[in-house]
């Protein structure tokens, strides 16, 4: 018990009372809350504010070898909306239970990684020790709607390419199981609107090339793909949902009322594309179901993802050879997996770096964004030992 009220916890806390929640995020209490972290680590600080409402912000602890390429550890500032009537404990309270578990929004996704990176650091530099390779600690908006303003931007920005970044460790998971996951890659995500046009008229008819017809084909079409997909991901255990294309219909609109038949029908479609598919073959089958549903069909892409090289987990890959024998020597399982979301890894490897998903929470139920999310104290100071190996590994090769 005195472990979990000791000054690790504690400061995950304080940043967990932080209501980073979308919609419209003042993100300055967070700068504030880690502009006083970097003040106590004695470390230097840059806030990036090319969006000024969407700050991205650097902690800098120098290596040994500062010109060799650096490890980026990454984390998003904000959460997702939560319904608090919903909860057993006021969302942002991070209540602490006498058994140990802290509740929060964002004490799985991702506050715990942030600081446990910072706290990480503090251990090491407490201890004398100094990595080889530069380590930066960065603070990310915008992750949970998408990235766009956040990671995605800031790539391309000159700031970025001066970090020189050889590695990246951002977000993975929680596993319910005793391994351990490790995330390599992530599906490419494609939203498609598919509007069907037809003949409008009475309800009492039976009117040819109508837009119900042809909506029925394409969602069958749609359907069917995904019922083989789902088949494919039941019959093979070695497969996890991130290694199948996914497919959800998520949205349809159309029509004035019950007796007229509509000019104009519409599908949305959600699809995250396996790192397997080819996307020029994929769209071309797109396009024939919609071919074969009759004429007058538009289709229109919300989001439409490039191929993304993943990391490779060989032994060209020295990050990795590092990573995995660390874990070895700490006796952790790791299992390798596709994302099956997306992170702001996916705009990390996009730009042609290596990128590790992971959060060292194991033995703990899949939260995120979920009512009662919570991490148990044990869990999050446990990961600050694993990250200490880890990052050590990476950091020294």
């Amino acid at each position: 018990m005195s472990n979990w009220t000791g000054p690790e916890v504690n400061n995950f806390r304080k940043y967990l009372r932080i209501a980073s929640v979308h919609p419209d995020i003042n993100y300055d209490d967070c700068i504030t809350f880690l502009t006083e972290q970097a003040t106590e680590l004695g470390l230097p600080i840059k806030v990036h504010v090319d969006n000024p409402k969407k700050p991205v912000v650097i902690i800098t602890w120098e290596g040994k070898v500062p010109t060799s390429p650096s490890i980026l550890l990454n984390s998003h500032m904000d959460v997702v909306p939560v319904f608090p009537e919903s909860w057993t404990y006021p969302p942002f309270s991070a209540h602490l239970t006498e058994d140990g578990k802290i509740y929060a929004r964002g004490s799985q996704d991702m506050k715990c990684v942030a600081i446990q990176y910072i706290e990480t650091v503090r251990r090491l530099k407490k201890n004398g020790v100094r990595l080889n390779r530069t380590i930066h600690m960065c603070f990310v908006p915008d992750e949970e709607v998408g990235g766009v303003d956040g990671m995605r931007a800031f790539v391309q920005t000159e700031e970025f390419k001066k970090l020189n970044v050889g590695l990246a460790i951002d977000e993975g998971m929680a596993s319910p199981t005793d391994e351990f996951l490790l995330y390599y890659g992530e599906r490419s995500i494609w939203h498609l609107i598919i509007t069907c046009n037809g003949n409008p008229g009475h309800g009492s008819l039976i009117l040819p090339d109508t837009a119900g017809e042809k909506i029925r084909v394409v969602i069958d079409k749609f359907m069917d793909f995904r019922q083989k997909e789902k088949q494919r991901l039941e019959e093979n255990q070695n497969l996890t949902v991130g290694d199948v294309t996914t497919v959800n219909l998520t949205q349809l609109s159309g029509g004035v009322q019950t007796n007229v038949v509509p000019e104009s029908l519409t599908a949305v479609f959600d699809v995250r594309l396996a790192v397997d598919v080819n996307h020029a073959e994929f769209e071309a089958m797109v396009n024939s179901w919609c071919q074969e549903a009759g004429d007058n069909i538009k289709i229109e892409y919300e989001q439409k993802e490039d191929y993304v090289e993943i990391t490779q987990l060989n032994e060209n890959n020295a990050y990795w050879v590092a990573f995995k024998r660390a874990a070895d020597d700490l006796n952790i399982k790791l299992s390798t997996r596709i994302f099956p979301g997306g992170t702001d890894s996916r705009f990390i490897r996009g730009v042609g770096l290596p990128a590790f998903g992971f959060s060292p929470m194991n033995r703990t139920p899949v939260l995120l964004h979920d009512h009662d999310e919570y991490l148990h104290a044990d869990v999050y100071l446990k990961g600050i030992d694993i990250y200490e190996k880890l990052i050590t590994a990476v950091a020294n090769i």
